[in-house]
Formats: C-alpha cells, structure tokens, sequence
C-alpha cells in the first residue's frame, strides 16, 4: 500500500525536485550552447542593417580571398622562369637596357588600350544621342497634342453674344469621337 503520510511526500517530494531541478540546470546550458545569452546582446538585439552589411562585406572578402591562395598554391612556383622567353636586348641613348619585344608589346597594348576607349566613348555617344532623340520626340508629340487639346477646348468654350453655347463644334466634337471609335473596331 502506497503511504498516504503527508510528512512523507513532502519528504520524497523535495528530493525528488532537487535533483530534477539539477538536472534541469545542467540541460538549460546545454540548449543554449552552454552560455546563457548576455544583458549586452539582449538589449543590443535590434536590427542594424549597418552590422549586417559588414558582416557580408566580411564573408565576401574572406572568400575572395580564399580562393586567391587556393589559385596561388595551384600554380607552381618555378614554371614562369621557364615561360619567359630570352628576348634581345638594346641599349637605348640613356644607356640602359630595354627588349625590342618589351617595347613593340607597350606600343601594341597602348594602342588597344586607345582603340578600346575610343569605341567605349562612342557607343556612350551614340547612346547619349538616341536618348537625347527619343525625348525630342516625345517633347515634340507632347506640344502637338497640347496645342490641339488647347484649340478644342477653346472651341468648345466659344459662345455666342447672348451667351449660349456654339453647337457647332460641340456636334463636330461628337462626330469626330464617333468616327474614330468607328475606325478603331
């Protein structure tokens, strides 16, 4: 038969707490990455789209430069020795040494480098122009239509001496609006 005692469960009761309440102790930590979090992170915890962007920023350099050491460890360190070609040497009038090769590469790169930033200029004025066209023609169909809304209107204002309105272009009006919704279907 079980004991029925109350002294006796308030007995076993607060042994059997504590040592759940122990328990409990140890697992909370666990849960939580064993560190409860702090005051400073729960009351700093609002959204700061500045620390945010840092902490990207951080990543995408970290990467970028992980995969530069991984392309410099792949590349062995003694084959461009090899590469490089024995170019002829020339001495200029100051004295010094400089390749024939060396000198024509410069000329051809700087001329690239011309060629490439002249056809870069002239798309961007050709682009520039189209543009500058295509608003000169929207300013342009913009005027025309106002100047036609413009003449209607007045026409539509226009009244007689005593001060009734002329019906003659309100009809027209009319038979215009007809005959275009006419031609549209």
């Amino acid at each position: 038969m079980k004991n029925r005692n109350p002294k006796d469960a308030a007995i076993n009761r607060e042994k059997s707490d504590g040592s759940k309440s122990v328990y409990n102790k140890k697992k909370n930590p666990r849960r939580f990455g064993w560190q409860g979090r702090s005051l400073e992170n729960s009351t700093n915890s609002y959204y700061n789209p500045a620390m945010i962007k840092k902490k990207r920023e951080f990543y995408d350099n970290a990467k970028h430069v992980k995969k530069y050491k991984k392309l410099v460890k792949q590349q062995p360190t003694d084959v461009p020795s090899a590469i490089i070609p024995l170019e002829e040497e020339n001495e200029t009038e100051d004295g010094s040494k400089m390749s024939k090769n060396n000198k024509k590469r410069k000329d051809r790169e700087s001329r690239n480098l011309i060629e490439i930033y002249e056809k870069k200029h002239e798309e961007i004025e050709k682009a520039r122009m189209e543009k500058e066209a295509k608003f000169q023609a929207r300013k342009e169909e913009r005027e025309k239509s106002e100047a036609r809304r413009k003449a209607i209107r007045e026409k539509m204002m226009k009244k007689t001496h005593k001060g009734q309105p002329v019906m003659k272009y309100r009809i027209q009006h009319l038979l215009e609006t007809i005959q275009g919704s006419m031609n549209k279907s």
